[in-house]
This record gives structure tokens, C-alpha cells and sequence, in this order.
């Protein structure tokens, strides 16, 4: 697991597998931790990291419901699941999935005796709206959705950092999830343009934190790779900079969500 300061009130830990983040935002006595690490050695480490760094943690925050964002209650046990409606909704109605499928993911790569993933006690948060972070900051949560059907971005604004979940990914195709979709996500994208006017580093849900720049490259990138899903999807082409093996195996999967 790698470590990123972004900002003063910001740091970024990088997993070792897929590279999913978790991003521990702070201000004055209170913080979150905005989705997780994935081996149970990261978050055995992350209390520690943060504790070192001087990053209180109030409680935790989920991008979305995949079971890879969802881990920070293996790390903090005692605190508080935040999460938009949609992902709320999400949770309420596939109990037991997320654990599920960390079951799979453990059995698949032989990780032993970690604890089982328990999600009660979930607060919903109003999105788009605001949470309230110590006594002079908050947090902007915008909707997004086309990757799965929930979906929430934070934007840090006082520390100009954006954390939008699967989305703007510099090592990740755009993937439509079984209650995803190509239009959806499209409406994402357009959403997110301006959010990631306003900073100067985003946070995606997948790969290393990017710069401004960047992160509009990507957007680009992305936005014609849907246009070309939508449009003829047996001939769309993948984005040059993420065309690998794993990349294809996800356009597979698109394609098959779309032409079905």
C-alpha cells in the first residue's frame, strides 16, 4: 500500500490490488476516511498510518456499494458507515452481497482468517448536498451513477481535491456493471467535468491520484469511448492508454451489457 499526501488536510493510500483508494480527509478535531484498502494487512495498517499522521477519524464514508469500497468497517469497527441514498438503497436491498463477494475474493486469492463484513447501521446522506466536516469545513457530495446504479463524488473544496469513485480512472476503462449503463454514465461524465474545474487533484476509485489535467484527459477519453459504445458498440476501440488484457476483458463485459 502506497501513501500519497495531497494536502495538508488530505492523504491517499494507494492498495496493492487493483490500486483502489481510500482517501482520510480532515479538519480540526474531526475526519472520514472515504472508501478502503482491500488485503487485510492494509487495513490492519491504516489506524496506525492515520493515527501517525495526526488524521482523527469520525467515521467512514463509501463511494458506491461494491464490495471493495466498503471495507473501512474492518478497520474501525466502532464507527459509522456514511453513504448517498442511492447506495443506502443499494445495501438495504442486496444484504449480504458485499460479504459475499468478499468471500469470493478471499477464496480466489487465498487470503485466510479475516473477519467476516458487517454493514448495519448504515447513515444515509442526502445527495447532492453537504456534510458538515469540524466547525469550518464541509463536504460537497454530488451524485453519480452508469458504473453501477448508486454513486456518490466528495468534493473537498477548501483542500481542491475531488473523490469520485469509479469514475476518471487513469488505469480503468469506463465499466457498466449489470445495473449500470451507458447513458448513465455519460451523464456522470458531464456532471463531473466542472467539479474537476475547480480542483487541482482527483481521486478516482482505481489508480493513483492524478492531477487536474489529467483527470480532463481522461474525461475526454472516456467520453468518446462511451459515445462509440452507444453509437456502434462491435466497433468501439479502447482509450490507447489503457488497452491491455485486463482493459479488454472489461470491454467484453460492456459490450455484452450493451448489445444484450
Amino acid at each position: 500500500m502506497r501513501v500519497v499526501a495531497l494536502h495538508e488536510d488530505v492523504l491517499v493510500a494507494v492498495s496493492s490490488v487493483w490500486q483502489t483508494t481510500s482517501t482520510a480527509v480532515r479538519s480540526g478535531e474531526e475526519g472520514f476516511v472515504i472508501d478502503s484498502p482491500v488485503y487485510p494487512a492494509e487495513l490492519e495498517a491504516l489506524p496506525d498510518l492515520l493515527d501517525r499522521a495526526g488524521f482523527p477519524v469520525s467515521g467512514l464514508l463509501a463511494t458506491h456499494g461494491d464490495w471493495d469500497h466498503l471495507l473501512g468497517r474492518l478497520a474501525f469497527r466502532e464507527l459509522a458507515l456514511g453513504c448517498g441514498e442511492s447506495t443506502a438503497a443499494r445495501l438495504a436491498a442486496e444484504p449480504g452481497q458485499a460479504a459475499r463477494e468478499l468471500r469470493d475474493f478471499d477464496d480466489e486469492h487465498y487470503v485466510e482468517s479475516r473477519p467476516p463484513l458487517a454493514l448495519g447501521g448504515i447513515q444515509t446522506l442526502p445527495v447532492p448536498g453537504h456534510l458538515s466536516l469540524g466547525s469550518e469545513h464541509e463536504l460537497e457530495l454530488h451524485p453519480t451513477g452508469g458504473h453501477t446504479a448508486d454513486g456518490t463524488a466528495f468534493l473537498i473544496d477548501w483542500a481542491a481535491v475531488l473523490v469520485c469513485g469509479d469514475y476518471l480512472s487513469p488505469v480503468e476503462i469506463p465499466s457498466i456493471s449489470e445495473d449500470g449503463s451507458v447513458d448513465a454514465y455519460q451523464a456522470t461524465l458531464e456532471r463531473l467535468a466542472p467539479l474537476v474545474e475547480r480542483v487541482d487533484t482527483v481521486v478516482p476509485g482505481h489508480g493513483a491520484p492524478i492531477s487536474r489535467e489529467r483527470a480532463l484527459a481522461v474525461h475526454n477519453e472516456d467520453v468518446e469511448y462511451l459515445r462509440a459504445l452507444a453509437r456502434d458498440a462491435a466497433r468501439a476501440t479502447l482509450p490507447r492508454s489503457r488497452s491491455g488484457r485486463a482493459q479488454r476483458r472489461i470491454h467484453d463485459a460492456n459490450l455484452q451489457q450493451v448489445l444484450r
